[in-house]
């Protein structure tokens, strides 16, 4: 007589593997345990819900945020991403809060960041492009100038623009670089460094009394491009003043009406602006011109402070040209994360 096998199989004695998906199931429960039937979820958390739309209102209406005191408009669009941090702290309130109410609204507030930041999380990096540009704030306290300028050369940028030289340090610069770049040229605090030849370098008034900006045209294999370089003044975040900015929003005026008087079509913009696309102060240069990184880049591109980048300030803008790639460099001796982009001079086809 054949002898049957029997197969006995132990269920939810707890010692087998745990699932992924039962133990998200599990923490769900706990979580909105008594929340069925109550009729308390409703009511409770409506300060949440009320933080949650103000939030939301902030975002959206950015733009509406007066600059007149301590220009409050300008620092929150500095920061404006960072805002959507605020999100999952209301999020874990209104569930400890068990409040049905909150968590409607914090739907809002998370709609409209990814409205305003949600393609920034996609990579929109292409392939090609004609020519490799770079700029980089190396800072007048940088400890190893040389090293510095060798990092940022070795990135195969074919023009290189440098802000915040002391008269110091541009002998050591001009030494580091001179391998790499045949042409060359310092105006004041920047310098621009190209493999291609160059020609009307001259200086560009940004109202500052001293030189921080200047002007050049490359000639690459697919034509003439004019080249800016700038330092606008830095910003500050002082308790009695506020956002200090006045200054810099003055520069930005003078090198956006610069921009628009060029003679050439084709224009790369390669710099410190001291400020973010989303900054209205901005908005003399950003009206015109296209930023590599928000049009080519991966992610948000942060490039101050270098320790632990949380804006980016430092921009690569073209006009008349297409960008095709944007990215961050490796850290430096500075304090600023060095910017890159490749860039479609052609754009005929």
């Amino acid at each position: 007589m054949a002898q049957q096998a029997y197969v006995s199989e132990t269920v939810g004695d707890g010692k087998g593997p745990k699932r992924p998906g039962s133990r998200l199931r599990r923490l769900a429960q706990r979580l909105f345990s008594g929340w069925r039937g109550d009729p308390r979820i409703w009511r409770r958390g409506i300060v949440l819900a009320v933080l949650a739309l103000l939030l939301a209102l902030v975002m959206l209406l950015h733009s509406r945020i007066p600059n007149q005191v301590g220009n409050l408009g300008s620092l929150t669009e500095t920061f404006l991403p960072w805002l959507g941090l605020i999100v999952p702290l209301l999020l874990l309130c209104a569930l400890i809060r068990k409040s049905a109410t909150a968590l409607l609204a914090i739907l809002l507030p998370v709609i409209v960041w990814l409205n305003l930041f949600g393609g920034l999380l996609f990579d929109r990096t292409g392939t090609g492009g004609d020519l490799m540009v770079a700029t980089h704030n190396v800072n007048a306290d940088n400890p190893d100038p040389s090293a510095t300028a060798r990092a940022v050369a070795s990135s195969g940028a074919d023009v290189l623009a440098l802000e915040e030289i002391p008269n110091t340090a541009v002998p050591v610069y001009e030494k580091a670089l001179a391998p790499t770049y045949r042409y060359h040229a310092v105006v004041g605090t920047v310098g621009l460094w190209s493999t291609y030849p160059m020609s009307d370098v001259h200086a560009v008034d940004i109202k500052l009394g001293w030189e921080r900006a200047m002007r050049a045209t490359v000639a690459t294999p697919k034509g003439p491009i004019a080249v800016y370089v700038a330092h606008l003044p830095s910003v500050r975040v002082k308790m009695a003043a506020g956002f200090t900015a006045r200054q810099r929003d003055k520069s930005a005026d003078a090198l956006g009406e610069a921009i628009a008087g060029e003679s050439l079509k084709r224009v790369v913009l390669l710099g410190d602006l001291n400020g973010t696309m989303n900054d209205r102060s901005l908005n003399a240069v950003t009206s015109q011109m296209r930023s590599t990184q928000g049009a080519a880049g991966s992610g948000f591109g942060f490039s101050w402070p270098a320790s632990f980048p949380m804006a980016r300030i430092d921009q690569i803008m073209v006009k008349g040209v297409e960008p095709r790639s944007s990215w961050t460099l490796p850290r430096t001796g500075s304090d600023h994360l060095p910017v890159a982009a490749r860039v479609k001079l052609d754009t005929s086809s």
